[in-house]
């Protein structure tokens, strides 16, 4: 919440007004388990950009923005 506070970290996401995309990367990512904060925090990348997602999350490895773009990701993995 600090980071937040601090507005390091921006949380920016009328659900309402995304939900066709978000919806989509659903359907895009049927095949592996995708959450909806996931979700949200791909399309949020594709609205703010420049942007970077801090996570342990490997999946952010493999999620894509714009359909084929890779996201920018701060990752134990990500060298």
């Amino acid at each position: 919440m600090e980071l937040v506070a601090r507005r390091a970290v921006q949380i920016d996401l009328a659900l309402s007004t995304e939900l066709t995309s978000v919806a989509h990367l659903f359907r895009r990512y049927r095949d592996r388990p995708i959450s909806l904060a996931d979700a949200c925090l791909v399309r949020m990348t594709e609205i703010f950009d420049p942007s970077v997602v801090l996570t342990l999350d490997a999946n952010f490895l493999i999620y894509r923005r714009f359909g084929r773009r890779t996201i920018p990701v701060l990752h134990p993995d990500s060298h």
